[in-house]
């Protein structure tokens, strides 16, 4: 790019294409066209430095606009500083006046001269020096024929256009037209009309850019049109409005006078009302505020207007407090013997659950006066933790009522909102207790663990008062304003973990745990309590349907991995809705059949029906007996079984350790994996979106070995210049807790020694810094996911014994457990296959990984 040097002048003649050098001034939100006088106020000293230069000359300057984001013109970029991002094409002006400001600005009046292109930028030294070519309008706009013919037909629309936009008395001045009448030239009316739309930046260059007459009228014919149009659209919406107002207003007045009629003739409705509510209010055993507070609202009631918004919410107010069951409670029918039996026919299993729940009731049977704590359940997703309360309420002969707590994080949700606006309500307690209809009801606190916390306050203290037997007896809901005793009421709460919980709300909840299921109790529930209750939903009562054990035990294997029950009862489901569907069918094919053949009498479809493969994978047709899954068949009906037999890492690896967890859904077994890599220093890598704690634990595990470094048996060397990578698949799945210390330790240890651990074995436990094995929580849960997987021997910590041998006989089984207290018991049953407490081992003759190997 060519550069102009100081003292050669602004303006050069381009002798081959006649383009010549001017001075540009980039101009913001306005757009010049020929024949136009503008001020032009500018501040830039580079804008300054040009119009300087011009006035040296002959005064003449180009002009273009900045390019508008989103521009369909084409524009020039100068990539140097400073950048002009303007339009290629813009206005030759003649400078006819200049003027310095107060505020260092220089005000400039220019007048349009003729469209010019811009070709190049020349120089942007001191100022910008841009080489352009003027424009002149095509020869066939001047020539005779059909494009003259164009150009005056589109003249006289453009006039008429204009003068409809002036009667309109908005956009344009009356005086317009008169300039516009002298006017001959096609493309200075063009001009001098766009110059006075007010339009944006971008439709005014694109009227500028228009290359003949023609196109610049059309342009700007189409925005008077729009214009016209766009008026003739507000002044309908306008006259819509009108209507509505006045429509609004007649109907007031004739309510008024429907109201001064009324009152004539002795009707008054709200009258009637006030005194319905005045005789409940009388009837009822409300306390001494709340009845001093609806008194209250009903006076006031008394003299307002009723469609008044105070009116409103007064009166809602006093609908809310008296539709409350004041003093109205269920009567107990607390004998224990009742509850277990419904506990048994509703749950089969948690023996120590069901202990728990007789203890609680008989303690309030005794002493009902008794301030006791809440019951909280906490266990996986799918093992009854709501069903129990369900059953508590049915055994007790009292109302049920659920409040689902999850996600909410307005305190007004349990405490109300107050009520000085159109739409408030009360709390949930409180509608609970409503909906319910007694005083007393057994109210169900689902998912308290996932109470929110946000700026919008804290429910979960907003729960301390509610759950407190100290204070709940005088309750202040927001809403009703007055104390409301709910301390009749039975709450019980459930959650997946306690870890959420706040410690002071946690203080108040009487914590029982709700266990997964084992395979066997998984079968025998699913045969005495999901199978009957899907068949009976389905509509499969009356066809005889029936689930083989081996059925149940392969939908269980196959097709479910849960500590819960939830999947294994949507499978359940699904099957049956499908035998569902193949009885349906074969009812209506057997239906048309027989209405060919003439009957006294409605004939039934067979009630006992069989199923027997008709070719299509999958299909069952009616033959007449009864029907009954069987493994086979699921298959075919659900397809290929989601969960394999084994576990992924179940052979023995180098690398590879099986940790245990416990989630929100139960046990799981994890893989833990380690490769070891040349680096060049000591570096640690953890992936598998591990949590604080368990990045901790990997950190501890690494600081054991290396000060065990030669009790061990691991090389030298082994952790110099070297890269640990730890990672706990799936790496989608966020994990944490304190548990995974030994798991972490084997697997760094395995890939030290080269040497694969102990195969189908899995390990649970926190390590210390000098090797000691801390307890872990969720061990019913941990052993019945080992059992799903088909771990054969588990390792836990020495501290765990006393509560394994209080778990059921049917969790204990299956897998073969060994308590350790230090982690070289661990090393022992893990890379030896001794028992533990036995010596430590170590080996004769290590061997290094190959990774080491070759960076030696």
């Amino acid at each position: 790019m060519a550069k102009s040097t100081s003292g050669t002048p602004a303006k050069q003649h381009d002798e081959q294409d006649g383009a010549i050098c001017l001075p540009l001034l980039p101009l913001k939100d306005i757009v010049v066209f020929p024949h136009m006088i503008v001020p032009v106020f500018i501040g830039e000293s580079i804008c300054i430095q040009a119009v300087e230069e011009a006035l040296t000359g002959d005064k003449k300057i180009f002009l273009s606009a900045f390019q508008v984001a989103g521009a369909a013109s084409e524009r020039l970029v100068c990539h140097q500083e400073p950048p002009f991002d303007v339009y290629n094409t813009g206005t030759i002006c003649s400078i006819m006046r200049t003027r310095k400001l107060p505020d260092g600005r220089m005000k400039v009046l220019v007048q349009g001269l003729s469209k010019a292109h811009l070709e190049e930028m020349v120089s942007v030294e001191r100022f910008p020096l841009v080489k352009v070519q003027s424009q002149s309008l095509p020869q066939q706009d001047q020539e005779e024929g059909l494009p003259s013919r164009k150009i005056e037909a589109m003249v006289r629309s453009v006039r008429e256009n204009l003068e409809k936009i002036v009667n309109m008395g908005q956009l344009l001045s009356p005086d317009i037209l008169l300039i516009v009448e002298d006017v001959k030239d096609p493309a200075r009316l063009a001009d001098l009309i766009a110059s006075n739309l007010g339009l944006k930046v971008q439709d005014a260059q694109e009227i500028l850019c228009a290359s003949g007459a023609l196109e610049s009228l059309s342009a700007v014919n189409t925005y008077l049109s729009r214009e016209i149009e766009v008026h003739q659209m507000q002044m309908r919406i306008q006259s819509q409005a009108k209507e509505e107002i006045g429509k609004m207003q007649r109907e007031h007045y004739l309510r008024e006078q429907i109201r001064v009629l009324k009152s004539e003739l002795g009707d008054h409705d709200a009258k009637d009302e006030l005194e319905e509510f005045w005789q409940k209010l009388e009837s009822m055993s409300l306390s001494d505020e709340a009845r001093e507070e609806v008194s209250r609202h009903l006076k006031r009631l008394q003299r307002m207007h009723v469609d008044s918004s105070e009116a409103v919410l007064s009166r809602t107010y006093v609908e809310t407090v008296l539709g409350l069951p004041w003093g109205m409670e269920s009567d107990d029918i607390l004998e224990l013997k009742r509850v277990s039996e419904v506990l048994d026919e509703d749950h089969f299993g948690l023996e120590a659950v069901k202990e728990r729940i007789l203890e609680y009731l008989a303690v309030k049977k005794l002493n009902p006066g008794l301030r006791s704590p809440i019951l909280c359940f906490v266990g996986p997703p799918g093992v009854g933790k709501t069903s129990l309360g369900r059953s508590i309420a049915r055994s007790m002969d009292r109302k049920f009522a659920r409040i689902s707590l999850g996600g909410v994080k307005d305190d007004a949700e349990i405490r109300g909102h107050r009520k000085t606006y159109v739409g408030s309500y009360p709390g949930r307690i409180v509608s609970a207790i409503k909906k319910a209809h007694v005083m007393n009801p057994v109210i169900m606190l689902d998912e308290i663990d996932k109470v929110g916390h946000d700026h919008r306050g804290d429910p979960a203290s907003a729960l301390l008062e509610a759950l407190d037997p100290a204070q709940n007896h005088a309750f202040q809901d927001h809403y009703l304003g007055v104390p409301f005793d709910i301390s009749r009421v039975m709450f019980i709460a459930n959650a997946n973990t306690l870890d959420t919980i706040p410690h002071p709300l946690r203080d108040r909840l009487e914590v029982i745990e709700v266990h997964g299921y084992s395979f066997d109790e998984k079968v025998s529930i699913a045969r005495e309590f999901l199978v009957p209750k899907q068949i009976r939903e389905n509509g499969l009562s009356d066809w005889k349907v029936s689930f083989s054990q081996a059925a149940i035990q392969r939908l269980i294997q196959g097709y479910t991995r849960e500590s819960g029950l939830r999947s294994l009862e949507k499978q359940i489901a699904c099957i049956c809705r499908k035998q569902a569907r193949h009885l349906a069918e074969s009812s209506e094919e057997q239906s048309s059949q027989s209405k060919s053949v003439p009957k006294a009498g409605v004939r039934r479809f067979p009630q006992e029906v069989s199923v027997e493969n008709s070719g299509k994978e999958g299909a069952e047709r009616v033959v007449g007996s009864p029907l009954k899954v069987t493994a086979a068949q699921v298959e075919q009906l659900l397809g290929a079984p989601m969960y394999g037999e084994e576990f992924c890492h179940f052979d023995a690896s180098v690398g590879v350790a099986l940790g245990m967890a416990y989630t929100y859904f139960g046990g799981e077994i994890l893989a833990i994996e380690v490769n070891i890599m040349p680096a060049q220093a000591f570096k640690l890598e953890l992936t598998g979106q591990l949590g604080d704690v368990m990045k901790e634990s990997a950190c501890a595990a690494l600081s054991f070995l290396r000060s065990r470094q030669q009790r061990l048996g691991i090389p030298e060397g082994s952790f110099e210049k070297r890269e640990f990578h730890i990672h706990v698949p799936a790496g989608a799945v966020a994990k944490d807790g304190p548990s995974a210390g030994v798991a972490i330790t084997t697997a760094l240890l395995s890939a030290l020694l080269n040497k694969p651990p102990r195969s189908k074995t899995c390990l649970s436990g926190e390590l210390t810094l000098h090797g000691k094995v801390l307890a872990v929580g969720g061990l019913k849960e941990k052993l019945l996911a080992a059992q799903r997987e088909g771990v054969e021997t588990a390792i836990l910590p020495e501290k765990n014994r006393a509560t394994y041998l209080h778990l059921p006989a049917a969790v204990r089984r299956k897998v073969t457990v060994h308590f350790v207290s230090c982690y070289e018991e661990i090393f022992d049953l893990v890379f030896h296959g001794e028992s533990a407490g036995a010596p430590l081992s170590l080996p004769s003759s290590p061997v290094l990984p190959e990774t080491e190997k070759v960076a030696g």
